[in-house]
């Protein structure tokens, strides 16, 4: 395996509507590995063709129809692909796999959580934080190099929010997921690459609502989406940037990718 591998996270709403960008975006990033949540489609029906021919040959998918589904479509091998069910109830939200090296990649799509960040008005917002208390014991007896990315669905600092005073109440930003963020965080001492490259307090989104008219005019975005490594790994990354401009392409993403260099 070549020691350098370009790494994408993309939240892409719906595979078989966005296939054009994504081939798009191969033909001109050209990444190793890509990373996608949200596929929305089943194993079966994923669009596996437009990938073979761009030389992406190895695929893992964790798919069901019309919601959720995550999957990894490499140049490089992927071996020991594992699934795992954090949010308990059977939905596909993560599918992760082992490179030629040792290192594991674990894509994962955190739910969103509702509207109402109260467990008891809300299940939805109960069943994320429950989500983060699995992945958080996973990670406390976690010893394998690790690169963990996708949509978490949190924007933890005041500078991944365009008005911290206005969405400190609102599922994504308030004190309590922040805090849940931190402890999943803090039990493999994962490392933030977003911010090791972009320091606090940058501003750094990855999200802009369809809501917007004019989303890169408002700017009115959130980092939801996360690239976190093994603190053994940390300096294996080279680079780091979110590829804004594809927010704006042709029926568009309302994530923008993650683009992670990683020299082992």
């Amino acid at each position: 395996m070549n020691n350098s591998l370009k790494i994408v996270s993309w939240n892409i709403n719906s595979i078989r509507a966005r296939l054009d960008i994504v081939e798009r975006f191969l033909r001109e990033e050209s990444p190793d590995i890509l990373c996608l949540q949200e596929t929305k489609v089943r194993n079966d029906q994923f669009p596996e063709g437009i990938f073979r021919q761009l030389g992406y040959n190895h695929l893992v998918l964790n798919g069901q129809p019309m919601h959720h589904g995550v999957a990894m479509i490499s140049r490089v091998p992927l071996h020991k692909d594992e699934r795992f069910d954090w949010q308990d109830n059977g939905e596909a939200r993560h599918v992760g796999a082992r490179l030629e090296n040792g290192v594991r990649i674990e894509n994962v799509y955190i739910p969103a959580g509702g509207e109402i960040p109260d467990r008891e008005l809300n299940p939805k917002f109960g069943q994320k934080l429950d989500f983060y208390e699995r992945m958080t014991q996973w990670s406390d007896k976690l010893d394998t190099p690790t690169i963990l990315l996708g949509d978490f669905n949190i924007a933890p600092l005041e500078a991944d929010v365009w008005s911290h005073k206005q969405l400190i109440n609102v599922v994504s930003h308030t004190p309590l997921e922040v805090d849940t963020m931190a402890r999943l965080q803090a039990a493999h001492e994962w490392v933030d690459i977003g911010r090791k490259f972009i320091p606090d307090p940058e501003r750094l989104y990855t999200w802009w609502s369809y809501r917007a008219r004019d989303w890169r005019a408002s700017d009115k975005g959130r980092r939801l989406d996360h690239v976190w490594v093994s603190p053994q790994l940390t300096d294996t990354a080279v680079s780091h940037n979110v590829h804004e401009d594809a927010r704006g392409w042709g029926k568009p993403s309302d994530h923008a990718p993650l683009i992670t260099e990683f020299n082992f």
